[in-house]
């Protein structure tokens, strides 16, 4: 299974692919969509096509997105979340299911603590993924929200199997 991971940032998106078989992770891609123009439409369309772009390239299976952290900030977030329909609108237009995971189970899932700090997320994607050459920490972020699917991916699996089983 292919898993894109998606990081939604408006100035900077990053991406993250993966392959997952098993148990075992093997790193694919990572990078960073950079939004190009002055307004918002045309920083939208830079990243829907920069992103259609990594789909057409990779070709995932799935595709998961962090949620919206909201701050105090309303415009921010807003902004924010015009980013973040980007980000599920060019899978969904692939015909990609798509997961959704909150920023603190991202972390839990992949540092073991919801309130780890960046560098930390940093180093355990670096652990499961050998080798990796990341590029920021926005595409760092990525490959966590990816991780983190495939993990979620396998327990639903696993227990799906077990239902059946039980039946």
């Amino acid at each position: 299974m292919r898993v894109l991971g998606i990081d939604p940032g408006l100035r900077n998106m990053g991406w993250g692919m993966i392959d997952v078989s098993g148990t075992r992770l093997a790193h694919v891609g990572n990078g960073v969509c950079r939004s190009e123009g002055t307004d918002l439409a045309m920083r939208l369309l830079s990243l829907h096509e920069q992103l259609a772009d990594v789909l057409a390239r990779f070709a995932p299976d799935c595709a998961a997105v962090e949620q919206t952290f909201v701050n105090k900030d309303a415009v921010a977030t807003l902004k924010l979340g015009h980013a973040r329909a980007i980000a599920l609108l060019v899978p969904a237009q692939a015909g990609l299911a798509v997961g959704e995971y909150a920023p603190n189970a991202v972390k839990k899932t992949v540092v073991g603590v919801g309130k780890a700090a960046k560098q930390q997320v940093d180093h355990m994607v670096r652990m499961q993924l050998p080798g990796v050459v990341i590029a920021g920490p926005d595409a760092a972020d990525a490959l966590a929200i990816a991780i983190c699917h495939a993990h979620h991916v396998q327990s639903s699996g696993r227990w799906a199997a077990a239902m059946r089983a039980a039946q």
